[in-house]
């Protein structure tokens, strides 16, 4: 039945059949051609099939199905155009009645636009361009006509338009020329220089650079369309109230029509990659569109939070370059909070229950006995648990509601007898996520409230809570989480490995904390790149480390200073060197720009080169030194050449003596090595992955649990590594390119005469971890 009635409205059988198998939009489409075939008669043309099918395909809220199919059954709605007026009128008009007068001159019914009228506006907008016409002929953009006299004709007939615009441009120029038949050559677009290319996508300080704006477009993009301030109603799932309209205007009081985000980390441990994303997008929306972010740390369970989590939190904040415009905290809130859980109460909405914290997990927990308990008995009670009345655990405040997952009357308040690092002892009992978050966003005026996918199933129950105490309700969106391979960012399990001491702490830079990542060196312009890369989309993403690393040394080659330093120091002494004491070798700092300063390096009689840098036998393809293979030193403007080799009494190579000979005098060598000459000693720490598997938390890949896949060899530290003095006044997090090695980092170690290096990444990717 239902497939011969979508046939008979003008689908096609195949149409017909895949609209069936939307349950949802069959439904609509049925009531809607019952409807109009009431009014009209079983046969409907094909004109009216396709509004009909349009409505019930696009139409928001289906109880205004039955009013806009009475107007295109009564053939007052006739057009596409109408139709998508008709449908922005109702999404913007939530309550009801709606004003028949307003909504009918909004949709254009009645409205009768004559063939005079459509040729008198078609004139005059080909008066206005006759010019480019005549020059341009037929290669003119002719949509742009169509556009001007559609703006002058708002609900005119379309090709009725096209077909005047066609009949006086053929009046005005006759009909095509050959020339006119020929393709317009393509302009060439610009392209990129290679330095302006490698800015592509930086955020600077909070602020997108003048080049591209990667991620605001993804913000500003397609998939994406977030709500106007104060338009919360027309998001999709949005609960509207008698009292929303209301609540939206006092709403738009208070902020003056502003954006307002907020990133609400809870303080009980240091952020991590992940973090950043949300980060970004939270004060990168906000700023994009002239808004607020605030920082809102959720403190709500005492027993976990700590100081040096609230500090880290907020320094890594404005490390990756951003001011929050308030820092606040959900304990500001807790008066306010208690006063509406009372309310909350008094309204029948919620109940204290006394079900073991064991009884209502899972998906199927039993009901509550004590779910109709007698308001007075609740609000008795809840005050007994506020007054420490109740032990731990014997009884909380749930609010009656189920959630989208099924999960039935979350707890809104529990007992815990902990001091609060900013309440003290004013508090026995502390609000849960589900109840504080959409209360403080509330209050807060937060015009989108944006969240990872997980908390997908609290969206029922954010806007329940709002609308139940009849306060301003935000709007929650979710999307999808950042991961990295190779790692772990469970607070539980880095805690796991400090204290089993397979890392240092929160900082250890083989982690993908914040805190980590900075102290091995990675620039916020690499991390905030590359959550502009990833972009923002509501499926869960999961990259490679090497798409971080790839971002890291597009910053570190732009920041990092260039200086030389060996690893593996194999001494070299001169025997003909040219001077009586030591030289002065001036390095350029960015050799690719050389306006960008210089130092100065010693060069003296004796110096130092990576033991790898030097071979007894030269191989095929070996281009570095050897007997009889000269090399350049890099920046001196000499080649030297091995005269004696000295080996200690194992045979190993320990020191080589060699001639110099000015590079400008003698052929050009093979190959320029780096080298160091009255160095300063340096501890380097090289880091490899953590872990040896993709994924070290899926016991399908690695059943011993992550903590059996750790990489023995993720740190190695060379102890007695030599650099060149320039770097004597660096100071930790200072970032240096070490010549052919690898970006570096100072360490926070570094202390007394020993500076401490940390390898951020190696100048090239390394095929082997792909």
């Amino acid at each position: 039945e239902a497939l011969g009635l979508f046939t008979g409205i003008g689908l096609s059988e195949a149409k017909a059949r895949e609209t069936l198998r939307n349950g949802a939009l069959s439904a609509l489409l049925r009531r809607a051609v019952l409807q109009a075939r009431s009014a009209l008669g079983p046969a409907l043309d094909k004109a009216t099939g396709t509004l009909l099918y349009n409505t019930a395909a696009r139409l928001k809220d289906p109880k205004h199905l039955g009013f806009l199919v009475g107007y295109i059954a009564r053939r007052e709605i006739l057009t596409d155009l109408q139709l998508s007026a008709a449908l922005e009128y109702v999404r913007s008009h939530p309550l009801e009645p709606l004003d028949v007068a307003d909504f009918e001159w909004a949709c254009g019914v009645g409205v009768c636009i004559t063939p005079e009228q459509i040729e008198e506006a078609v004139e005059a907008v080909i008066s206005k361009h006759r010019a480019e016409l005549l020059a341009e002929r037929y290669h003119f953009n002719m949509g742009l006509l169509m556009g001007e006299a559609r703006n002058q004709l708002q609900w005119a007939d379309g090709k009725t338009i096209k077909n005047e615009v066609d009949l006086q441009v053929l009046h005005l120029l006759g009909p095509k020329t050959e020339a006119d038949l020929e393709k317009k050559p393509k302009v060439a677009k610009a392209r990129l220089a290679p330095a302006e290319k490698q800015k592509v996508a930086v955020v600077e300080n909070g602020d997108m650079g003048t080049e591209t704006q990667s991620l605001l477009e993804q913000l500003r993009g397609e998939a994406l369309k977030f709500h106007k301030p104060g338009e919360n109603y027309k998001t999709e799932g949005y609960v509207v109230t008698p009292n929303t309209m209301a609540l939206l205007k006092q709403h738009l009081a208070i902020t003056g029509g502003q954006v307002r985000t907020r990133f609400p980390p809870e303080p009980n441990g240091i952020l991590h990659i992940g973090h950043a994303k949300a980060i970004n997008f939270n004060f990168g929306y906000a700023k994009a569109n002239g808004g607020v972010c605030f920082l809102r740390y959720d403190d709500t369970n005492p027993e976990k939070e700590e100081e040096k989590y609230f500090t880290a939190i907020r320094e890594m904040v404005e490390w990756l370059g951003y001011q929050p415009y308030a820092v606040t905290h959900a304990s500001d809130y807790f008066d306010q909070l208690y006063t509406w859980a009372l309310e909350l109460i008094r309204r029948g909405e919620a109940y204290v229950c006394h079900q073991k914290v064991e009884e209502i997990k899972g998906h199927n927990p039993p009901p509550s006995p004590w779910r109709d308990r007698p308001v007075e008995e609740s609000l008795l009670l809840f005050e007994d648990m506020r007054k420490g009345k109740f032990g731990e655990g014997e009884a909380t405040l749930r609010m009656k509601l189920v959630m989208e997952d099924g999960k039935m009357d979350p707890v809104a308040y529990r007992i815990k007898f902990t001091p609060h690092h900013r309440t003290g002892d004013k508090w026995c009992i502390y609000p849960t996520y589900d109840y504080t978050h959409c209360l403080c966003d509330s209050i807060e005026h937060i015009t989108h409230s944006l969240c990872t996918k997980e908390f997908q199933a609290r969206r029922s129950s954010y806007f329940w809570l709002c609308n139940a105490l009849d306060v301003y309700c935000p709007v929650q969106w979710e999307y999808g989480r950042l991961n990295l391979l190779y790692t772990v960012v469970s607070k539980r399990k880095i805690i796991r490995l400090v204290e089993t001491g397979a890392v240092r702490d929160w900082d250890d830079p083989r982690l993908f904390t914040l805190t980590a990542l900075r102290r091995r060196g990675f620039p916020p312009e690499a991390i905030n790149n590359f959550c502009a890369r990833v972009g923002v989309t509501v499926a869960q993403a999961t990259m490679e480390p090497h798409l971080l690393e790839a971002c890291a040394r597009e910053a570190l080659n732009e920041q990092a200073p260039r200086v030389m330093a060996v690893l593996e120091p194999l001494k070299v002494t001169i025997t003909n060197f040219p001077a009586p004491k030591p030289l002065e070798v001036l390095v350029p700092n960015f050799p690719v720009d050389e306006s960008r300063g210089f130092h100065k390096v010693p060069f003296h009689q004796t110096i130092y080169i990576e033991e790898t840098d030097f071979r007894e036998e030269a191989d095929k393809g070996y281009k570095r030194l050897a007997p009889g293979q000269p090399v350049g030193l890099r920046h001196a403007g000499y080649v030297i050449t091995v005269q004696n080799v000295i080996k200690d009494v194992s045979g190993r190579v320990i020191e080589l003596e060699v001639t110099c000979t000015k590079s400008d005098v003698v052929e050009k060598p093979k190959a320029f090595i780096h080298w160091v000459s009255v160095p300063l000693a340096c501890e380097v720490r090289l880091y490899e992955r953590l872990f040896l598997h993709k994924n070290p938390e899926d016991p399908s890949e690695v059943p011993g649990g992550f903590l059996s896949d750790l990489n023995p060899d993720s740190l190695r530290v060379v102890h007695n590594a030599l650099v060149d003095s320039s770097v004597h006044s660096a100071r930790p997090f200072d970032k240096f390119q070490f010549e052919r090695l690898g970006y570096f980092s100072v360490d926070p170690d570094s202390e007394g005469g020993k500076m401490v290096f940390n390898r951020t990444v190696t100048l090239k990717e390394d095929p082997g971890k792909a």
